[in-house]
């Protein structure tokens, strides 16, 4: 163990040696302040923090992982072009020793400076609301919107295949299909899916004078006397002409009202004009859930509109409330951060122990670019016309399905939108990063050094 802290300490040093790295130090030191003062987001105070917060942690995620990639890569392929790997591998020091030290290393690095620049950033944005002009009204949307962490609930998705399929056999024996669609198995496909997209929009619609009842089950508030929030919105079949619409809001336990039982649970009832196209939040007191952990939301369509509001399945309607707070996020953000650290530390040292020094450093920066856009990959070629995506279902499909997913558990996504981190996501991440893929690089990287010829002996 002593001999994998001395090659730790060793790599730490020759780390902070490396003018890249000064570079990339001294580029957080000076952005970060500067990046609080010009940041503006939407002109609110809200909108700067959360444009700060993404663009703060952002660059300082891209810089480490750039640092970590070069210098895993560079602290063992210097020690080939340097010679020093002979000098080192003559002393009592095993060679997975000595990749673990340099592990080790480059880690207890990143940790030092993720800490650093994380409090910095921290610390820019908790002191920003009392440096602005915000008043009591910016303030509280500030601590109900950003300054927490929420749990988001959404309706469940309605299962519309038995209609839709009984909807294709009605217009299949009235011959009412497009020509060539019933012959056609890849056009009869793709016209199912249309339908398809038709009956979930017509489940999402809310007719003029119509209403929609949304239920929700398990929902635990943090603390019984918070708010929840109804984050929703419109769309229209036809916009209005100043682009706002109507809408009924009651919000509670509506079994009351079904059964006609003896009102207990208050049921809150908001009459609002809002914005198509955007999202909006109501509050609602804790008291609304019902003991058992029921609440309904039920949307009222006022003939004043004159329009079909539709609420889309994906962002249309979902019920917010606080499940944790935001130091407690910010560190399981920047936990995330340093899973993907890890990931890299041991793809450079992998790198590193069959590569130069150029092409481990090009290898890396494949994977690490490819992992930051894997779900646009995948969801881009799921697209393409059927020969191309059986072909790409066999190749490209499992060697991204096998790298990380960077762009899916992106900090800032959960931060900017005041979501929680929660510990089975952050378990799940660390499992799957760091304690499978990170781990089954590291042992390829020791096998392929174990087995390396390092030098040989001529006669």
């Amino acid at each position: 163990m002593h001999s994998i802290w001395a090659v730790a300490g060793n790599t730490i040093k020759q780390a902070l040696r490396m003018k890249i790295a000064a570079v990339f130090i001294v580029l957080l030191i000076v952005l970060l302040p500067v990046m609080a003062l010009t940041v503006t987001g939407d002109g609110t105070v809200k909108g700067r923090l959360q444009t700060f917060t993404s663009y703060g942690l952002s660059l300082t995620s891209l810089l480490l992982c750039l640092l970590t990639i070069i210098a895993s890569t560079y602290s063992l392929t210097s020690d080939f072009d340097k010679k020093q790997i002979y000098m080192v591998l003559t002393k009592p020091v095993y060679r997975y020793q000595l990749l673990l030290g340099k592990l080790l290393g480059i880690i207890l690095l990143d940790i030092g400076l993720l800490v650093l620049f994380s409090a910095v950033t921290y610390t820019i944005v908790v002191c920003t609301p009392g440096l602005s002009d915000a008043d009591r009204a910016q303030a509280g949307n500030i601590k109900n919107e950003f300054f927490t962490a929420r749990v988001g609930l959404k309706p469940a998705k309605i299962d519309v295949t038995e209609e839709v399929l009984e909807q294709f056999r009605k217009l299949e024996k009235n011959q009412q299909l497009p020509v060539g669609v019933a012959d056609d198995k890849r056009l009869k496909q793709r016209y199912i899916t249309i339908l398809t997209k038709r009956k979930n929009i017509e489940k999402c619609a809310v007719a003029i004078g119509r209403n929609m009842l949304w239920e929700f089950e398990n929902v635990r508030l943090l603390d019984p006397n918070d708010s929840l929030f109804i984050r929703f919105k419109y769309d229209v079949s036809v916009n209005p002409h100043d682009l706002q619409v109507f809408g009924r809001w009651e919000v509670g336990d509506y079994r009351q009202v079904q059964y006609a039982v003896p009102i207990k649970t208050p049921i809150y009832r908001f009459d609002r004009k809002d914005l198509i196209r955007t999202f909006h939040e109501i509050e609602v007191p804790a008291d609304a859930v019902a003991d058992d952990g029921y609440l309904a939301v039920r949307f009222v369509n006022p003939p004043l509109n004159s329009t079909v509001v539709i609420f889309s399945p994906a962002e249309g309607l979902e019920v917010l409330y606080k499940a944790g707070t935001f130091t407690g996020n910010f560190i399981k953000c920047s936990l995330l951060v340093l899973f993907r650290l890890v990931f890299l530390a041991c793809l450079g040292i992998l790198a590193g122990s069959f590569l130069s020094f150029p092409v481990a450093i090009l290898f890396c920066l494949v994977i690490f670019f490819a992992a930051s856009i894997s779900g646009f990959c995948l969801e881009s070629f799921e697209r393409l016309s059927e020969d191309i995506s059986r072909v790409y279902y066999y190749t490209l499909r499992p060697v991204i399905h096998i790298l990380p997913r960077f762009d899916k558990f992106n900090p800032s996504n959960f931060l900017v939108s005041a979501r929680l981190v929660g510990t089975g996501l952050l378990l799940k991440v660390a499992a799957l990063m760091v304690c499978i893929k990170a781990f089954l690089l590291l042992l390829v990287a020791i096998l392929i050094f174990t087995y390396r010829e390092i030098a040989k002996i001529i006669v």
